[in-house]
């Protein structure tokens, strides 16, 4: 695990140590560089597989290529087998992708079974090949210099689809940090991220918060040329449905346990130690409870795992809300080395700063801060974690996928009483809404902070929203249910799910693994029918059923639980210095109505109505601003301290 960064045609040549110093935090333990006329490349090197030999770069046996990579590749000794011809100068999983790639080019990527994000440069031909995985369990960002207007919140217009000369890339990196240190980076506002920010509570655009700067998308590839910054970007692989009605129950339950098993025993292939969080929920139990069994038939043989027969488990709850029986109600039976910590309000808000410098872009998600605070502890235990994400978007774990089944028992209403129920101002009113529209109308995915008429009360500028049609498109002929799961696996998994566990992990010099987003994992779940995610109320149907005699049965009956945080309760009157942040910030004075905004926060500190996710979004944004932006009143530096 790593972090990888690379400036093209650089004024400055120490401005790549720079780079990498920024992202330190995902790689203590070593540094590798490389320069020529043309490029500098850099990375920061967290140690877990060949710790002695893995040194980046790797180059190959003739000298073209060198690799510098982010991530993990689970089957690189199957596919090392495969390239037995391969002179092989360590035994690291890096080395196995830059020999894949001599070997088969871009397809080895579908080959891989890992997550990573990585560069792979041809010294001859003066070529860079950017890659990110499969789901975008890595991060990885490009920042270009536009010579004319054309750029669109969606990414680089007619670079790709043309080839002209609209524009350059200029850097890359594991994190948009490192870019700050670039002379010629001058960080600007970009508007439209900010603008869909506040409906989905993350950017779900290919252009980030910073303007010129964008997302490599997941399962893409990007070749530029390094003489002229022009590139050529390509999709090499698509999540899709192929649901199979002819499956088996008990077969297809059995399946799904030996795949889950397979996927855990690869998620554990380290030299260093490995844990597990546990949040009491059936996810992060199944991962716990698996990696307890193949601990047991597979001790570890790395001398920092002597002696550990246990896995090690971490949980975190909150003052007022704990998830703490629930996990132990997993980790006693197991006999894991259980470990627990609580956080309270005023350590939360205090590290609200530095969580928000390690994200880049503001995640108003609060359960984030929690996953900050538990890598924290873990870190100091393990190395690396394996952890439940991803579950919920394949399996169909969401509470909201049920409501397409719900809406069945009312849409036989006249559409009048449905409207005349909906115009009632009653908690059920949004359900009866939901029920008068298509699908498409609005579901954005699991967050929607601010629906769109409160944003025009809100937001004072005229920019289009995010269109999720594309998408929609491509599953038309699936169930609503499903096609919820689509637009969360394409947007939410990414932009929130993935994003805070990176980055929270990361934070702490802590590799996070999710065997639930294994490739193999993912294309057979893609075969389930309906009928094996939803039962009655029940989520995740049969992949409760595949641990029926192995979870403990009030484990496995739970519902989702996730990390709740008590975000509501500690927005009190108390809480000046949050709302001060917010309608003091210069952004959002400039650019939303400030008389709403303190509407929003009165009604909800006298209890009229929950606006805590609002009021908690704004303030993201409002820290976001002042650490990147005007970087005074928090004096926050590039190392993350403040």
């Amino acid at each position: 695990m790593c972090g990888i960064t690379g400036i093209i045609n650089p004024k400055e040549q120490n401005v790549i140590k720079k780079m990498a110093d920024a992202i330190r935090h995902r790689g203590p333990d070593d540094d590798g560089y490389f320069t020529d006329e043309h490029v500098a490349l850099g990375m920061r090197r967290l140690s877990i597989i060949d710790l002695a030999r893995g040194k980046q770069p790797i180059t190959s046996a003739d000298g073209r290529f060198l690799i510098f990579f982010n991530g993990e590749i689970y089957n690189y000794k199957e596919l090392r087998a495969e390239l037995g011809d391969y002179e092989f100068k360590t035994d690291s999983d890096t080395e196995v992708i830059l020999a894949g790639f001599k070997k088969w080019g871009e397809k080895v990527l579908p080959r891989l079974r890992g997550m990573f994000a990585f560069a792979i440069y041809d010294t001859r031909d003066k070529k860079i090949f950017l890659v990110r995985d499969f789901f975008g369990i890595k991060p990885l960002y490009y920042l270009v210099e536009p010579k004319e207007s054309s750029l669109s919140a969606h990414g680089p217009r007619g670079k790709f689809a043309n080839n002209d000369d609209s524009f350059s890339i200029l850097a890359f990196s594991s994190e948009i940090k490192s870019f700050l240190v670039i002379p010629e980076f001058k960080p600007e506002v970009n508007n439209s991220a900010v603008f869909n920010y506040l409906s989905f509570q993350y950017n779900p655009l290919t252009e980030t918060f910073f303007k010129n700067v964008f997302k490599l998308p997941p399962a893409h590839y990007m070749t530029i040329d390094v003489k002229t910054g022009r590139a050529e970007m390509k999709k090499y692989w698509q999540f899709e449905f192929k649901q199979n009605n002819a499956l088996d129950e008990r077969e297809t339950a059995e399946e799904i346990l030996k795949v889950m098993r397979d996927s855990v025993a690869h998620h554990m292939i380290a030299d260093v130690p490995v844990g597990s969080f546990l949040s009491g929920g059936i996810d992060s139990s199944i991962i716990a409870t698996l990696m307890q069994k193949v601990r047991g038939e597979n001790p570890p043989s790395h001398k920092a795992s002597e002696g550990q027969g246990k896995i090690k488990t971490f949980t975190v709850g909150f003052e007022s809300l704990s998830e703490g029986n629930e996990a132990k109600e997993t980790a006693e039976p197991l006999g894991t080395d259980h470990r627990e910590i609580t956080i309270g309000a005023e350590e939360y808000f205090k590290a609200l700063p530095k969580v928000v410098w390690h994200f880049d872009e503001p995640v108003a998600d609060p359960s984030a801060l929690g996953l900050y605070f538990l890598a924290r502890e873990a870190a100091k235990h393990v190395k690396v974690v394996l952890s439940g994400e991803g579950a919920d978007e394949l399996f169909g774990g969401y509470n909201i996928y049920l409501e397409p089944f719900a809406r069945r028992k009312i849409t036989w209403l006249p559409r009048f009483i449905l409207r005349t129920i909906a115009s009632m101002p009653f908690r059920g009113r949004n359900y009866a809404e939901r029920a008068l529209s298509k699908l498409e109308d609005w579901y954005i995915g699991n967050a929607s902070v601010f629906q769109e008429n409160e944003i025009k009360k809100l937001w004072q500028d005229d920019i289009p929203r995010f269109n999720l049609g594309t998408l929609y498109e491509k599953v038309k002929g699936l169930s609503d249910s499903t096609k919820m799961q689509y637009i969360d696996i394409n947007t939410w998994l990414v932009g929130d799910i993935l994003a805070k566990a990176d980055k929270m992990t990361m934070a702490h010099s802590l590799e996070l693994r999710v065997p639930f987003l294994d490739i193999r994992v993912a294309h057979f779940v893609a075969t389930l029918p309906d009928r094996f995610k939803w039962r009655g109320s029940t989520t995740k149907y049969l992949l409760r059923e595949a641990f029926k005699k192995i979870l403990p049965e009030s484990v496995r009956r739970r519902k989702k639980l996730g990390f709740p945080t008590p975000i509501r309760d500690w927005l009190t009157r108390d809480r000046v210095d949050v709302y001060d942040t917010i309608l003091e910030n210069p952004y959002i004075k400039s650019h939303m109505d400030v008389t709403y905004i303190k509407k929003l926060i009165t009604d909800h500190t006298f209890k009229r109505t929950d606006n805590s996710r609002k009021i908690y979004l704004l303030l993201v944004l409002a820290v976001w601003y002042n650490v990147f932006i005007e970087n005074s009143k928090l004096k926050i530096n590039t190392n993350g301290h403040s």
